[in-house]
């Protein structure tokens, strides 16, 4: 056995190793790379080809000067697999799935849990892996490299560099008045070339991540203090997860995907749009008090946010979670519930995963620890959805839940047709309708002054224009990812409700962000600090409120 084994060995000396290694990295696993550039280059027939085979050759080049520098005889093999292992995890999701490879998104890899992450797990994904990782790791296992004086091997090195560097050179001058205005207009194209994409965006993210670490917390809102005649309330908080506004059924879309929800008397705001495409994102931005568009996601990493102000101005804060954490908006609160983590709720979930109803099942509890009728300390409580969070959307609703069929019944999406993926995803958005408004009529229930505030972290793309899931970079994301639904309800008990009401339903048509939710919330709940932005306080110019 181990003579046939040698007979396969594949001998070649260390310059080829590398060579072959970087022409695979920069070839065909970057395939929607390449479809990109074409599509925005202005080339046609044969003109195009040679610009993409230029290119082909620029990517290859650069991977080989990287290679030549780190690869060498006793390590090229590790190194090897390495890049192998890098490129093959990353290629499906740009290639199959459409998603660029950005720094949020190894932040999102980062901050997920097992089951979010189990739920990417298919068979196509097992198929590509087994095409771009197990077969090119048995070749390179395969390869015996040939040894050479180290003398030999530095000046070879440095030939390769020199010549490489003078190649990229070139093919850069030639088409530069192409590359120049694609990568200048379409910046994210960088996310979509494995695995500089992964590895790039993983330093970048393990650096920042250690700079915070190092950082004091920064005090905000130290001025905050309640306002006005005290009346004892319960404010609550859903943060929506992965549902956008065109499914909504409040927002005119085709279905009804919001029956109980029509039948309330909430306020829909149908213009909202998201700080982030993706939850890492979103919600330490809402939380935050910055405005999308001067986000310092470092800054608000050690700075008080909402929670933090809440809870200095005398409110007892909850975060009730069926996500993957508050990604550091409720760090310093006192009271963090986590269900799906407690047996004692073991009905509402499924190997592991639960719906959210999970969170009724906490809040009904907790609901039940207080004295509601004399509640000593006011409310903010705040529910964290799974919502609609793909790529498994079929796990997201019971069964009674499933009104719209056929549905798609995998986690491989961009397999499924369209209209079955838009029924899947239409019942995640019709059991979120049942869960604010189950939550609404819990409300009622406390008899007591109560209000709540429902958006959406985010959208979701389901394949249009070949995109699926969330995370594009904000500038280029479509409107599937950053259009997110928003309500808004008050018990009959809060003070001046018809006041609120008709000032708010006022604003429903109108442009508005998850940058008015920090001092909406702030107003909502009767507090008064200088870090409150009144332009951005939907309450700002309500008359007697």
């Amino acid at each position: 056995m181990s003579q046939i084994f040698k007979l396969k060995k594949l001998h070649m000396t260390l310059f080829m190793f590398n060579l072959l290694l970087a022409l695979w990295m920069a070839g065909g696993v970057n395939f929607r790379f390449y479809e990109q550039v074409a599509q925005f280059g202005s080339y046609q027939g044969l003109a195009q080809f040679l610009f993409l085979l230029v290119t082909f050759f620029i990517i290859g080049g650069l991977y080989l000067l990287v290679l030549q520098l780190f690869s060498w005889q006793r390590t090229a093999k590790f190194v090897a697999i390495f890049f192998i292992v890098l490129t093959a995890g990353c290629s499906y999701f740009v290639n199959q799935l459409g998603i660029d490879i950005t720094k949020e998104q190894i932040q999102n890899v980062a901050q997920t849990d097992v089951n979010e992450a189990m739920d990417l797990l298919s068979v196509p994904l097992f198929i590509h892996l087994l095409q771009f990782l197990v077969i090119p790791a048995v070749v390179v296992l395969m390869i015996d490299i040939k040894a050479k004086p180290l003398k030999s091997i530095l000046y070879q090195k440095l030939l390769t560099i020199i010549t490489a560097l003078f190649l990229i050179g070139v093919g850069l001058f030639s088409f530069y008045g192409q590359y120049a205005p694609i990568f200048r207009e379409h910046r994210e194209l960088k996310g979509q070339i494995s695995p500089f994409n992964v590895i790039s965006n993983g330093i970048g993210y393990v650096t920042g991540q250690f700079k915070r670490g190092k950082q004091p917390l920064v005090p905000f809102g130290t001025d905050a203090h309640r306002i006005g005649t005290h009346t004892p309330k319960v404010v609550l908080l859903i943060v929506g997860e992965t549902t956008r506004a065109q499914n909504f059924g409040l927002n005119g879309y085709a279905r009804n995907t919001t029956p109980e929800l029509s039948a309330l008397n909430v306020i829909n705001f149908k213009q909202v749009s998201s700080c982030g495409t993706q939850t890492s994102v979103s919600v330490p931005c809402m939380f935050s008090g910055m405005p999308r568009k001067s986000y310092d996601e470092d800054l608000a990493s050690h700075r008080e946010g909402l929670l933090d102000i809440a809870q200095r101005a005398g409110y007892q804060v909850t975060w009730i979670d069926n996500n993957s954490g508050c990604k550091g908006a409720c760090d310093r609160i006192k009271s963090y519930i986590s269900p799906k983590d407690d047996p004692a709720y073991k009905t509402s979930c499924v190997n592991g995963e639960c719906y959210d109803e999970v969170l009724l099942d906490a809040l009904n509890t907790y609901f039940d620890q207080l004295d509601i009728k004399n509640l000593k300390q006011d409310q903010l409580i705040v529910l964290h959805q799974i919502g609609s969070h793909g790529p498994a959307y079929y796990k997201r609703y019971p069964k009674a839940y499933e009104q719209f069929k056929p549905v798609c019944q995998t986690n491989n999406i961009q397999d499924c047709n369209h209209d079955q993926l838009i029924n899947t995803y239409d019942n995640t958005v019709l059991y979120t309708d049942h869960i604010v408004a189950s939550t609404i009529q819990r409300l009622k229930k406390l008899d007591i002054a109560s209000s709540l505030y429902y958006v959406s972290d985010h959208g979701e793309s389901t394949g249009e224009s070949g995109m699926y899931l969330h995370g594009a970079p904000y500038l280029i994301a479509p409107k599937e990812q950053t259009h997110v639904p928003m309500v808004m309800w008050f018990s009959d008990q809060w003070p001046k409700k018809s006041q609120y009401v008709a000032c708010l339903q006022q604003q429903a048509n109108d442009a508005i962000s998850h940058d008015h939710l920090f001092p909406t919330m702030l107003s909502l709940l009767q507090i008064q600090t200088q870090v409150l932005n009144p332009k951005l306080d939907l309450l700002n110019h309500c008359q007697g409120i």
